[in-house]
């Protein structure tokens, strides 16, 4: 087998790719990764030209050259146009249940201060929870590091500070409900956040995650990718149909990227 200085770029690349095939397939992890390995070493005469830039502006950086190709398989695999869309409507779901719970814990609020005021004023008694630490050692009866560690400690403050010290149930779940009704849900990271922050999915999310995945990656943010890292439009339209497997008709071009580029920095200033 050839040394790695006599391999050339497409060899080389390849190889990390079938690496990664393998690596994945003996640890049987991640197999979305593995698709998108296996479509770059089908199209590798599209890819060809692709591996030669990164190679020229990678080479002297080896492992950049490997996270760089790993965060394209990262990209396509986790960021596909109807992964997107899976992501928004998770996003739609998680807003609609903090509103649902808003609602309930407010009702449930309600009706907590009208069991109060019917076991003051009735004559009868439920024999219910009406202390928050009821609650929360009831709650907590099976776990053993609560009984073990914390429900004595609990119990000698609850005997040390009567009920006025303490938040009534229903304010406890007045608490729960205008916590929910305030949230606001956000990505919980930056290739998450880039690749949503349009309203309709589309070939471009996989890009903006691309992107967000290279300057998360690059020197200034502790990475290994070279500061000023960035690939041509010729280059990121090959990786968008191989990585994506895109139809013949739905194909990305220089001129797309180009657009792309130019949008985002619109959107930027």
């Amino acid at each position: 087998m050839s040394s790695t200085g006599t391999m050339n770029p497409q060899q080389i690349c390849e190889d990390f790719l079938r690496k990664e095939i393998r690596y994945n397939s003996e640890h049987h992890i991640l197999p979305s990764e593995s698709a998108v390995a296996d479509r770059l070493l089908d199209r590798g005469i599209e890819m060809k030209h692709v591996y030669q830039e990164l190679h020229e502006k990678l080479h002297l950086h080896p492992p950049a050259l490997s996270l760089l190709l790993g965060l394209v398989l990262s990209a396509a695999a986790f960021w596909s146009p109807e992964k997107i869309q899976r992501a928004r409507t998770a996003r739609d779901d998680l807003t609609k249940t903090n509103h649902q719970i808003a609602k309930k814990a407010a009702e449930l609020t309600m009706l907590l201060e009208r069991r109060s005021d019917l076991h003051n004023t009735s004559g009868f008694s439920s024999d219910t929870h009406y202390h928050v630490c009821d609650v929360l050692e009831a709650a907590s009866q099976h776990n053993y590091l609560f009984t073990s560690y914390v429900q004595d400690h609990l119990d000698a403050l609850r005997g040390q500070f009567d009920l006025k010290y303490w938040p009534s149930l229903s304010e406890f779940l007045q608490v729960l409900a205008l916590d929910a009704k305030t949230a606001n849900t956000t990505a919980t990271d930056p290739l998450t956040a880039a690749a949503t922050a349009a309203v309709r999915a589309s070939k471009a999310d996989f890009f903006k995650a691309l992107f967000a995945a290279i300057e998360e990656n690059c020197a200034d943010n502790y990475g290994r990718l070279p500061n000023g890292f960035k690939l041509s439009d010729r280059t990121l339209a090959s990786l968008g149909n191989c990585a994506l497997d895109l139809d013949p008709d739905d194909l990305v071009d220089d001129a797309y990227i180009k657009r792309f580029r130019q949008r985002e920095r619109s959107g930027a200033k």
